[in-house]
């Protein structure tokens, strides 16, 4: 299955030439004299500068990826020959215990591998990076995030990731796997750069503003020749901040016209070397109107702008990495072969079964049990929640949290990407990687606007020539530097980044981007009842023996149906039937929300609701057990029998959660539609329900009857969310247009569900609905603001009515508008 972490909008192809003299179609690269290397790429002959090129052009066309010519925004990096030391370390990164840091083991025996990727220009670059990879012999699925520059690859154990990195270099690329140091350090770097271009052009373009501003306030004091002078002095001054704090936005739209394409540099550039270029000319020959101080402001805002959009983005993925190093350098583990002596063990180290030894204010290494010892545990990193949670003998324990008050032994179950705070790490990174519809949509609307730009600004210049209008060239700078798009593709992604952060924080964590859009437009609500409107630990609460059978021995019998179950009440049978003997069942059968049944010995037994006894054996089914009005506990009852004969009727108390009743009520007054669907007995439903206050509550319903009860809703129209539990909500889950999953529930739920809430507490749905429309809010605002920004700016410029000094003020000032507004984001309200 191929993940669609980066969508790619098509951009305004320009075909290249395969005339003579034409460059590389790979790279770029000028092609050596006497070369005659081509490609057939989409019915041309299309030239190469190298065998490299050639050869990854070959690659490509034979992968059936032609397509990437035509979605890409810049051109390919030129294809060098792999040297023999490079070869050796791919080498390397094959052996085990080199694989092991970046390659963790899953459940269904297939592998999953993190690499970080070099030299991408574009989307279209990690596209067909994408597609390469997901083609290879092995490889399951492919997600890669364009923020982060990093590969999720999941591939059958035998993979070779020598192999995956070897072919990622033969298209021209570079691949390592996953390390969060080297990661950090080029962030670094980027940022050190972005600093140091932003300063030159501070600091010399307050130097330009101050000589503009006598300028501006001359009245014809100032003397031709010291007015000369002055231009003279703002050109050297300016020429740094083109040449050098402005050459991130020159070389990325030469690469774009190199390859090309149209990209939204483009029009910046032009905008900024038009500038300098006539008003250089103009101080060169004494004469006509300079603008250096146009082109300084252009440069300072955008530079700006850019780097406030890298610290949101840098702040993003620094969330994410901080989770992942909270971890310690060193855990105390005992040691059974040297009869219990401690030793220091790096976590990656640690194996399932070890003991180890976690002193107050530590954190701990990896997921477990506590073995011995009484304590309480800081979880804020993973919930949200500050107050720290109590832990005794066999309660969980979480990697990455803190252990506040007393030591603590504990068992280690899981460790390294298997752990709770790895899958979370995951998680967040994939949903940062997505793009949603409204980034996709922005994208594409700036790539048609740039070229709308170019032809406007054209058709103003000949316009302004033809009328031997003496501004035209004011005209021209003003419709390039006021239109720039960049405002316009920061809308979405600026705002959804925030946004997911932000419900992290708060315990909400958000499995999939396009899920806040979704639950922007939700209309119905829809709840299970077990480990959702209740706390979903059932215990059990009173054993009515209905034949021979001893109460022990009855308690062993439906232990042994439930030992292989997942469900809440399975855990309560289990954790009843602790130190009994408890024998082994044969060819056991679930049937999910009713009951269970197998051979125990010679006869077979069936476990569950009085209906599903009744349906099975046919024996008069039992009244339920009742329940008392109010949110206190809600009892289910729970039927043993045999084929013949009923045996033992139990029942088993829940407690519905303390904020359920509030959060139903908040979300009506909203104007949402509650359901509740449940699989437990009607009278247990209508007690819960009117605990609760919900109307619409539907019992008896298996996992397909809630699924068909869903797809009811969404035919009439219905947005439907569902807030489930456990292994027998996955269905339903996956169906509903958007999902919410309890963090306690079954890994499946969570796989096929949307957003987890991580702290358990219902109020994260209202949180999560809430911020979606909020979020969705910002964007729409963001995209009408750049639309009507862009819209009336330019017939301004077209006619004049704007200098290109208030069109570059504008432009950057629209830019940090859009952005200042999406960091609103950050933050989330409490909801009321």
């Amino acid at each position: 299955m191929l993940s669609t972490a980066v969508e790619i909008a098509p951009p305004m192809p320009m075909d290249m030439p395969t005339r003579a003299d034409a460059p590389c179609f790979h790279c770029g690269e000028p092609v050596p004299a006497g070369t005659d290397l081509r490609v057939e790429i989409e019915g041309e002959r299309q030239p190469m500068c190298c065998r490299g090129c050639q050869a990854a052009a070959t690659l490509i066309v034979g992968a059936g990826l032609s397509e990437f010519y035509r979605h890409r925004t810049v051109v390919s990096p030129r294809v060098e020959e792999m040297p023999a030391a490079v070869r050796e370390r791919l080498a390397a990164w094959d052996h085990p215990a080199v694989r092991r840091q970046f390659t963790r083991e899953r459940v269904d025996g297939s592998a999953e591998s993190s690499l970080m990727i070099e030299k991408v220009a574009c989307p279209a670059c990690l596209w067909l990076i994408e597609r390469y990879l997901a083609q290879q012999p092995g490889v399951l699925e492919v997600g890669l995030n364009y923020s982060t520059r990093r590969a999720r690859v999941v591939h059958s154990a035998g993979v070779e990731i020598s192999g995956l990195i070897r072919g990622i270099e033969r298209l021209g690329y570079g691949a390592q796997p996953y390390d969060p140091r080297r990661q950090q350090q080029g962030s670094d770097r980027e940022r050190r750069t972005l600093l140091r271009r932003l300063g030159v052009a501070l600091v010399l373009g307050m130097q330009v503003m101050m000589v503009a501003t006598a300028f501006y306030f001359d009245d014809g004091y100032i003397a031709a020749d010291h007015r000369q002078f002055l231009n003279v002095i703002n050109l050297l001054l300016t020429t740094p901040v083109v040449f050098y704090s402005g050459t991130g936005f020159l070389q990325s739209a030469w690469r774009g016209l190199r390859g090309g394409t149209l990209n939204m540099d483009l029009s910046v550039s032009l905008g900024i070397l038009l500038a300098y270029v006539g008003s250089a000319w103009n101080t060169l020959a004494d004469r006509g109107t300079t603008y250096f101080d146009a082109v300084v402001m252009f440069v300072t805002f955008l530079l700006a702008a850019r780097y406030l959009e890298f610290m949101a983005r840098a702040r993003a993925i620094e969330s994410v990495e901080r989770m992942g190093r909270h971890l310690p350098l060193l855990a105390r583990r005992f040691n059974p072969a040297t009869g219990g002596t401690m030793e220091m063990a790096a976590p990656a180290e640690l194996v399932p079964g070890d003991r180890l030894l976690v002193r107050p204010g530590e954190e701990i290494p990896a997921d477990g049990v506590v073995a011995e010892g009484v304590s309480t545990v800081n979880e804020s990193l993973l919930t949200g929640e500050s107050t720290p949670v109590p832990k005794e003998e066999g309660a969980v324990l979480i990697g990455g949290s803190i252990n506040v008050d007393s030591p603590l032994q504990m068992t280690v179950t899981r460790v390294g990407e298997n752990t709770l705070l790895a899958g979370i790490v995951a998680t967040l990174e994939r949903a940062l990687g997505e793009r949603p519809r409204l980034t996709a949509l922005a994208d594409r609307i700036a790539g048609w606007f740039v070229g709308a730009v170019l032809l406007i600004a054209a058709l103003t210049a000949l316009a302004g020539i033809a009328a031997h209008t003496g501004h035209w060239f004011a005209n021209v700078l003003a419709v390039l530097v006021i239109t720039c798009p960049c405002a316009l593709s920061l809308a979405a992604p600026a705002a959804m980044t925030c946004a997911i952060n932000a419900l992290m924080s708060r315990g909400v964590l958000v499995v999939r981007s396009a899920a806040i859009e979704t639950a922007a437009r939700v209309t119905h609500i829809v709840f299970d009842k077990t480990g959702t409107l209740t706390h979903g630990a059932p215990r059990l609460a009173h054993t009515a023996l209905l034949g021979s059978h001893g109460a022990a021995e009855c308690l062993a019998l439906a232990a042994a149906l439930e030992q292989h179950s997942e469900h809440p009440i399975a855990h309560a049978f289990r954790a009843a039937a602790r130190g009994l003997c408890v024998p082994c069942a044969a060819g056991v059968i679930s049937e999910p929300g009713a009951g269970i049944h197998g051979e125990i010995g010679d006869r077979r037994w069936f476990l569950g609701s009085p209906r599903f006894i009744a349906g099975h054996t046919g024996l008069q089914p039992l009244p339920a057990a009742g329940s008392g009005p109010g949110p206190g506990p809600i009892g289910t009852t729970v039927v043993l029998a045999s084929e013949d004969r009923l045996v033992a009727a139990y029942t088993l108390l829940d407690e519905i959660r303390p904020e359920a009743a509030a959060v139903v009520r908040a979300l009506r007054a909203r104007g949402l539609r509650v359901t509740l669907l449940t699989g437990d007995q009607q009278p247990v439903s209508a007690a819960v329900a009117d605990a609760v206050g919900i109307e619409d509550r539907r019992a008896g319903m298996n996992p397909e009857a809630k699924l068909q009860a869903v797809r009811e809703l969404q035919r009439g129209g219905a947005v439907v969310m569902m807030i489930g539990d456990g292994v027998n909500d996955a269905p339903v889950l996956a169906g509903a247009q958007v999902s919410i999953a309890m963090g306690g529930g079954a890994a499946l739920a969570h796989s096929s569900a949307d957003m987890v809430l991580l702290r358990g507490d219902l109020r994260g749905v209202l949180l999560a609905v809430e911020h979606a429309r909020k979020t969705c809010r910002i964007i729409r605002g963001n995209l009408w603001w750049a639309l009507f920004y862009n819209v009336t700016g330019l017939p301004a410029a077209v006619l004049g009515l704007v200098n290109p000094l208030i069109a570059a003020a504008g432009m950057s000032l629209s830019s940090l508008f859009v952005l200042g507004n999406a960091l609103r984001l950050r933050s989330v309200a409490e909801p009321r």
